[in-house]
């Protein structure tokens, strides 16, 4: 009777409960991913832009949404807003200025800035540019805009030409290496009359964002470069607008990228997010991403967030000054605040997870995108921070994954036995076996190095962790030395040894891993893209027990790496020299010089126009590999760069090939 009763309880749940089908390579890549978002001045209104797969044009749509926060309803602004280029509020928050690609004629290379009235839902057309358009800014009222233009071509909107010989000229012909501010006067009565297009300046370098500042009348701007030899090319710098002729002034000096400008709400302090490649400075000597204020009156920047230890993602201003970051500590990325005046930092509890993209009205309302491993990524609003729980989501756009059987994770920490230092990292165990013993193993290593695997649910073929996991792997993603989230320290270790040291803390990982009884010991695996690639390759040379081996945009050969790729900056500073002044350096940890104890096979993923990590590093990897007569495949994405976003159908053969690879090596003794 008893076992009856199961039977008929079993058989209850069976149909009350379907069991969800696994998710698939054909599902796994068409989420919608969220790229920026911005509340009205108001409240009353949320900008945001979205990117999804468009299989049949074989290229990314992206979108541009407005939403009503009091009658929760969403339009459609444009399908071709300006791929780097944020879309800005007026100060009232009545209008939107934006830059819209030119479909109107084939092969166009123009852009046309519109406003979007939020009153009439009009997007009027008021001015186009030849040149290619850098930075957009209000001034302090809706009649009045900035912009940044130049006349050189930009490498990322000319993926057909020869990405490397137009880095060079950048550096060698300074007519392509320069902007032009200029001041664009809208008529306050009738918005739909010619605008008018005043020079204000000519400045010697690229300009990356614009910040107009009333109270004495003058714009801040960032430099760039796209030839990123030198942090000293990345600085802030100001022009006074009631006197033109005055020169440039620079206002910092710090070897650091500032980005994410934001006026303080009393006007008198720009503050910025600082992002690092490795300062050889001592007194700029964080590499993880922090918040500082510039006081325009008296030149001196303060560190906000010097207490938090962790990694700032993002930040915003808060209407009583005080500022709420997003920030990542360990595998989680939480919202924490701050009093412009202290350093006490307050934790906000939320969902597990992570949230980003975090935005804030002049009433204090608050936007964000949350996600986790199982909760799929959406828009979320809130009018009290303190009920961070309670947040309702406005978007459904991935809400299907719910429907299938998602991967469950968790995080895990083991110790590298070399110096005790205790690593973290994520395991995604195949469904339906969470805390399983002696599954196949694939260790997915993240890029960067200033990265980290995280509580986040973002499918596309650079994280496709629930996808492996999904196909039977427990998948292993180490935090190793070099991530963020763990403190300076943890991220300065890397310096000297930016290969041995973290190839050490994952092998201890796999190790404990297989102590624990979790990984089968003879089913073993390894990939990764970027600086995972490096480590990938790298990793091949220390151990033979991995059965195959991913290696996605990773060097083979340092020297000649710096000597191509559009970041030597960050390969000097990991180093610790030019190639001719730590030669041993750069040979001990390059695994090309130790290939001749590779037996892995290896298939190896390339943009054919990567500059970042060039191309020709992956053909040495495989020209190596094949002189050993080690299985070994090479894939050359055509017109791509480093980051594979021209057709979403490079992505999912990328992910295809390397789980038929998998696959086919996976017992492989």
């Amino acid at each position: 009777m008893n076992l009856y009763f199961v039977f008929l309880l079993q058989l209850y749940c069976c149909l009350s409960f379907p069991i969800k089908p696994k998710l698939t390579l054909d599902e796994f890549l068409n989420s919608t991913m969220f790229i920026q978002l911005s509340l009205s001045p108001t409240g009353q209104y949320l900008l945001f832009q979205t990117v999804q797969p468009s299989w049949n044009t074989s290229s990314y749509e992206q979108n541009l949404w407005i939403y009503d926060v009091q009658q929760e309803t969403r339009k459609l602004i444009t399908t071709t807003p300006h791929k780097s280029m944020k879309p800005q509020w007026s100060p009232n928050g009545n209008w939107i200025a934006l830059l819209l690609d030119d479909m109107s004629q084939e092969n166009s290379t123009e852009q046309q800035i519109f406003l979007y009235s939020l009153v009439t839902n009009d997007l009027l057309p008021i001015q186009k540019i030849k040149d290619t358009p850098l930075a957009l800014t209000w001034s302090d009222n809706d009649f009045s805009l900035y912009l940044a233009t130049t006349n050189g071509t930009m490498l990322e909107n000319d993926p057909d030409d020869q990405q490397w010989r137009d880095t060079l000229r950048y550096r060698h012909n300074k007519q392509f290496e320069h902007s032009t501010i200029y001041r664009i006067d809208i008529n306050e009565h009738n918005y739909r009359l010619t605008v008018k297009k005043h020079p204000i300046k000519n400045v010697s370098f690229l300009i990356g964002e614009l910040l107009y500042v009333a109270f004495d009348e003058r714009l801040v701007f960032t430099s760039m470069t796209p030839l990123m030899e030198t942090l000293q090319d990345f600085e802030l710098y100001s022009i006074d607008l009631l006197n033109t002729s005055l020169p440039i002034v620079r206002l910092t000096d710090n070897e650091i990228f500032e980005k994410n400008l934001r006026l303080s709400t009393d006007g008198t302090r720009v503050l910025f997010l600082s992002d690092s490649l490795g300062s050889t400075r001592k007194k700029f000597n964080d590499t993880q991403a922090r918040v500082y204020s510039l006081d325009l009156i008296t030149g001196q920047i303060t560190h906000l967030t010097e207490k938090f230890k962790g990694n700032v993602n993002g930040f915003t201003i808060k209407s009583n000054g005080d500022i709420f970051i997003t920030g990542q500590i360990g595998t989680e990325t939480q919202i924490y605040s701050q009093r412009m005046y202290s350093d006490d930092i307050i934790e906000y509890f939320g969902w597990n997870g992570t949230y980003e993209l975090i935005s804030m009205s002049n009433l204090d309302s608050i936007a964000f995108v949350h996600s986790s491993t199982e909760k799929p990524m959406e828009i979320y609003l809130i009018d009290d921070i303190k009920q961070l729980c309670s947040a309702r989501a406005i978007t459904q756009d991935n809400q299907w994954y719910t429907q299938r059987d998602l991967p469950q994770a968790k995080s895990y920490r083991w110790k590298n036995e070399d110096d005790q230092r205790v690593i973290e990292g994520i395991l995604h165990y195949p469904p339906g076996q969470f805390d399983g013993r002696n599954l196949p193993l694939l260790v997915l290593i993240h890029g960067g190095p200033y990265s980290a695997s995280v509580n986040r649910f973002s499918p596309d073929w650079y994280s496709w962790a629930p996808l492996a996991a999904s196909e039977g792997w427990l998948v292993f993603e180490p935090n190793y030395r070099g991530s963020t989230g763990y403190g300076d320290e943890f991220l300065q270790q890397i310096r000297y040894r930016p290969l041995s040291l973290p190839g050490k803390d994952i092998l201890y990982g796999v190790d404990q891993l297989i102590r624990d009884g979790t990984v089968d010991p003879y089913r073993l695996t390894i990939g990764g893209y970027s600086y995972g690639g490096f480590l990938t390759n790298w990793l091949i040379t220390q151990t033979k027990r991995f059965n195959a081996a991913l290696s996605g945009a990773g060097a083979a050969e340092h020297i000649s790496a710096w000597g191509l790729m559009d970041l030597p900056v960050l390969i000097t500073y990991l180093f610790g020299g030019y190639p001719w002044e730590v030669p041993h350096i750069y040979q001990h940890e390059s695994p090309l010089y130790q290939l001749d104890r590779v037996r892995t096979p290896t298939l190896i993923i390339t943009g054919e126009r990567d500059i970042r990590v060039p191309t020709s590093q992956s053909y040495i990897l495989e020209r190596a590999l094949y002189a050993r007569d080690i299985p070994v495949q090479l894939i050359g994405f055509p017109h791509e760069g480093h980051d594979l976003t021209l057709d979403p159908w490079h992505g999912k053969i990328k992910l295809r090939e390397e789980l038929n690879w998998l696959k086919q090596y996976e017992n492989n003794i």
